[in-house]
């Protein structure tokens, strides 16, 4: 009985740390399906990012394709980072979160939007100051809510 229990409490003193381990929240997320978020900008069109060249900016990481952008980015991510979380602008105007394309893109007075597809974005692109300015009221509401309960 008692090699039992010692063999148990042996069990036990290895399994602790890897469960611990297990629920880790540690999760590498990675911003616009990792495109350069510099390069709309700058090269006016999307470009992937590299593994190269990486910074971190609220929990999340951006894949940039140069040194120069990854610190473009550092030195001012507010101008560069997209509106909405990412989040599709038309989507956020009607008071929802669906997925950014980074593809389907826009800058407008150097802001980033993204939309869910091209048919989502030609709606957008109707009334583009006032989907913004709905985007922009509704954002304040729906920033924090998961997009499953919208």
């Amino acid at each position: 009985m008692k090699k039992l229990l010692l063999s148990f409490f042996a069990m036990a003193l290895f399994l602790v740390p890897n469960l611990a381990q297990a629920g880790s929240t540690n999760i590498n997320l990675l911003g616009v399906q990792g495109y350069d978020l510099v390069s709309y900008q700058t090269m006016g069109k999307p470009t992937r990012g590299n593994g190269h060249n990486v910074a971190e900016h609220g929990g999340i990481s951006y894949q940039f394709a140069n040194a120069e952008n990854r610190k473009a980015f550092e030195a001012n991510p507010a101008q560069y980072l997209p509106a909405y979380g990412g989040y599709c602008a038309f989507g956020a105007s009607v008071g929802k979160k669906f997925n950014g394309d980074p593809n389907v893109w826009k800058v407008v007075n150097g802001t980033l939007y993204l939309n869910l597809d091209k048919d989502i974005q030609k709606k957008w692109k109707e009334d583009i100051p006032g989907n913004i300015s709905k985007a922009d009221a509704n954002w304040v509401k729906i920033k924090d809510v998961p997009a499953s309960k919208l």
